[in-house]
């Protein structure tokens, strides 16, 4: 790992991201500089890197911003804050699977329906139908 400090340029491309996305993400407190250079440069370090990719890591796992924010932090202490930050993140998880799930009922209950109204409907339009004689 190097210490050498990177411009927001350099770091935007290095983990693939925009500078507006980087300015946007600073914003949110969820990387910051190290310092400025002349002419009001904004310096990173390393650390920003690796928050940006943990950051991209934890939206591929449906994280919202707020909620990356709530365990961010964690994941660049000690290794117990680092577990603090992936059990945060189990929790999380289990709070999604449980929403997907019962959106998951919610559909089925709705297909159900929707199923039993095309059957009623068909059997309506079948009986409306002139009888061939």
């Amino acid at each position: 790992m190097s210490n050498q400090l990177m411009k927001i340029g350099e770091l935007a491309k290095r983990a693939g991201v925009s500078h507006r996305t980087v300015h946007y993400y600073e914003n949110r407190g969820l990387i910051s500089p190290v310092s400025r250079e002349e002419g009001s440069h904004r310096m990173y370090e390393e650390e920003a890197l690796q928050r940006l990719e943990k950051i991209a890591a934890l939206k591929r796992l449906g994280l919202s911003l707020e909620e990356i924010a709530d365990v961010i932090d964690l994941y660049f202490q000690s290794s117990g804050g680092m577990l603090d930050g992936k059990k945060k993140v189990i929790d999380i998880l289990k709070a999604q699977l449980k929403k997907v799930d019962d959106q998951i009922d919610e559909l089925s209950d709705f297909r159900s329906d929707l199923i039993r109204n095309i059957r009623h409907m068909e059997r309506l339009y079948e009986e409306a139908l002139p009888s061939k004689t």
